[in-house]
């Protein structure tokens, strides 16, 4: 440690302070016993903790290597260790010591792998890196709710600080989690739990600290993003473009949780916990996926100059929460709009700094990798213990935040199936008007022979109550000429 001293002027030098004053002096901890300050004056004493620092040509040595522990060794895991070791005199440069991978846990430590753990220490028990000593910063990169809780819990309760990308794991179990670091005085870092290589965590976080955030609409999740992407440029259908993201490896097998809107929902409680520091239950945000669109949706928001995106959106409205993940239509031109393939977005408006916007990878190894090992740094340089203890920190006990999927007003976008009969548009158009709604535009085009399945009508809306379009398409549906359930979107307008 390196004290911080000020120097008053040539003759104060190795002049006694007057009686009762508080010094500061220049000292490095190695002096001998009869030491006399070079310098020393009236005033606070200040510490700086960083020992990589330099003070009057006192130049410290070079710091011990910070040990760290990686559970997990998939594709986020080995990007990590690869850009650990790859990357490693860089890294020092930042974190001002050496951080070197000790051990790595796996669940099958004879698999093989495409990158190799320095030392080649693989274990396939926790507690080779939680009962370790020599190792203070845990990287935990397994996914799903357990054991990833059980090892995180053991991690902290073993003095560990957490680095960690599970967004599933904060999402269900983060007050408990942050609760526990906090008792036991350690870090849980999370950058690459949300939009992969955007920083949009320290963002919210710190960088915007000063703003009282008053909305956030992202395109959290790659996978729905891709497929939207695909089939409004080629032209393809869902299922087929879903294949195309499988063999791509923007998938998985089970593909369920990005497109039914899981994985964006449990993003969007965590921003929503740091943004407006409240705890929402991932589970109670409503979500609606994007296995139900079709192409000819896509084709007519084009008609009308919009385009279909998976859209997570948090504001604040009289008091509540208004919060969802769904499929809306967003402005061509508008950089939601222009955000495509596997790339994520977040757009963030605060009262003071206004709207920004950032875009990047949200999956991907090394695009991850490049926020864990962001975290790592944070973490050895003390970084992250300064701002977990105020960032989207609560008690487990805190009361969960009311939430509603509407915003006061906006723009709706519907298509309805309808028998093709004269008078179905003036019946359905007269539903609109007795809930209020003003209709802005009409599409009904020509449709050759006829269908069980009716022929589309779309309808766009001026900015109207939320809830009273939810309210006239329920009654729209249980009309005789209706065929089918209708679909209504929200329109996003910047």
């Amino acid at each position: 440690m390196v004290e911080l001293y000020a120097i008053r002027k040539k003759s104060d030098r190795r002049r006694p302070p007057e009686p009762g004053a508080n010094v500061m002096t220049g000292t490095t901890g190695t002096e001998p016993a009869n030491y006399v300050p070079r310098f020393q004056t009236q005033g606070r004493l200040i510490t700086i903790r960083d020992s990589s620092c330099s003070l009057f040509g006192v130049v410290p040595a070079m710091s011990a290597p910070i040990r760290v522990g990686v559970v997990g060794l998939g594709t986020v895991g080995s990007g990590v260790v690869r850009l650990l070791v790859e990357s490693a005199d860089h890294i020092t440069r930042h974190a001002g010591r050496p951080i070197v991978v000790e051990r790595a846990v796996v669940k099958d430590v004879a698999k093989d792998r495409s990158v190799q753990v320095p030392g080649g220490k693989i274990s396939s028990d926790i507690r080779d890196i939680s009962q370790d000593p020599s190792i203070s910063v845990a990287v935990l990169l397994v996914g799903g709710l357990e054991p990833a809780r059980s090892m995180m819990i053991d991690l902290l309760e073993h003095g560990k600080d957490v680095v960690t990308a599970n967004k599933a794991l904060l999402a269900e179990h983060g007050p408990e989690l942050f609760e526990l670091a906090r008792k036991r005085g350690r870090s849980i870092a999370f950058e690459a739990a949300v939009a992969g290589g955007i920083p949009i965590v320290a963002a919210i976080g710190e960088c915007l600290a000063a703003n009282r955030i008053d909305s956030i609409r992202g395109i959290l999740n790659g996978t729905s993003n891709f497929i939207l992407t695909r089939m409004e440029e080629d032209g393809a259908d869902y299922a087929d473009v879903l294949k195309l993201a499988q063999a791509k490896g923007f998938a998985e097998a089970d593909p369920s949780m990005d497109v039914d809107g899981t994985d964006a929902t449990q993003k969007l409680a965590i921003l929503a916990h740091l943004a407006f520091g409240v705890w929402v239950p991932w589970a109670e945000i409503p979500r609606t996926g994007i296995d139900g669109l079709d192409l000819d949706l896509l084709k007519y928001a084009g008609e009308l100059g919009y385009r279909i995106r998976l859209v997570a959106v948090a504001s604040r409205n009289d008091g509540r929460l208004a919060m969802r993940v769904a499929p809306a239509l967003v402005k061509i031109g508008t950089p939601l709009a222009e955000t495509r393939g596997a790339y994520n977005a977040v757009s963030i408006v605060g009262d003071a700094v206004g709207r920004m916007f950032f875009h990047g990878l949200g999956a991907g190894q090394m695009p991850t990798a490049s926020a864990v090992v962001a975290d790592i740094i944070d973490t050895v340089v003390g970084r992250a213990a300064i701002t977990f203890r105020t960032t989207g920190v609560l008690e487990s006990d805190t009361e969960a935040a009311k939430i509603s999927d509407t915003v006061a007003h906006e723009r709706h976008f519907l298509r309805i199936r309808v028998k093709d009969q004269p008078g179905v548009l003036a019946k359905i158009t007269g539903t609109l008007g007795e809930h209020g709604i003003s209709i802005a535009s009409v599409i009904q085009h020509d449709v050759p022979g006829s269908s069980d399945e009716g022929v589309p009508l779309v309808i766009m809306t001026h900015a109207c109550a939320s809830s009273a379009v939810h309210n006239a398409v329920a009654a729209i549906d249980t009309s005789d000429v209706v065929r089918g359930k209708s679909v209504c979107l929200s329109v996003l307008e910047e």
